[in-house]
């Protein structure tokens, strides 16, 4: 299905924030700077993004999307779709190695990075950002169900977002900002959330 003009338009306006981001940094991620990058006027973005806490929920959820599009073509697990078919360790596997393959990436490692840095001075980026990850870890949450149905639903949350706590701690410390990427770290940390996700 071809999309429409507003969701083009929408599409736009949510690349040039990401590209503000991700080249200026958060001390610049303004309305009128995300409408000029946009090569649009401020009222045209807010027409769609009324505040920049609203342009940031759009942002992180169309980077979500993106990953688990990504997640859908490299391991051939449809989270959306799965139901509560059994997963294996195997698929769990091409999961998680695909998630840290998204670390290599420094344009999206920056861009999460500087939302962190806006939600450190912004209560409502903040706000924006724990529903991100809760959303986050609900989607890892259904893969812990998959893995292991018989646990229980306090033990699962429990096990998905500290999944989710180890990928986001990972994705920093394996990138250009700290360096710590090595294959035997790799190796670490895929057997560490294969524990999580399996329970053994």
């Amino acid at each position: 299905m071809t999309p429409g003009k507003g969701a083009l338009r929408k599409a736009a306006l949510l690349e040039a924030a990401e590209f503000v981001l991700v080249t200026s940094g958060n001390a610049n991620a303004t309305m009128r700077n995300f409408a000029a990058a946009a090569n649009v006027r401020v009222g045209h973005l807010q027409h769609y993004f009324p505040t920049r806490s609203d342009l940031m929920q759009a942002v992180l959820e169309r980077v979500l999307q993106r990953s688990l599009a990504q997640l859908r073509e490299v391991s051939g697990v449809d989270l959306d779709s799965g139901g509560d078919a059994p997963i294996s360790p195997v698929e769990t596997g091409r999961i998680v190695g695909a998630l840290l393959d998204q670390h290599a990436d420094p344009a999206t490692v920056r861009l999460y990075v500087e939302i962190w840095a806006m939600a450190a001075s912004d209560e409502e980026i903040a706000a924006v950002l724990r529903g991100f990850y809760a959303h986050y870890a609900g989607y890892v949450e259904l893969i812990v169900k998959r893995a292991q149905p018989q646990l229980a639903p306090g033990a699962r949350v429990a096990a998905a977002n500290s999944i989710v706590a180890l990928l986001e701690g990972a994705a920093v410390v394996r990138s250009g900002f700290a360096g710590l990427r090595s294959q035997g770290t790799d190796n670490e940390l895929l057997a560490a959330v294969q524990r999580l996700l399996h329970g053994q």
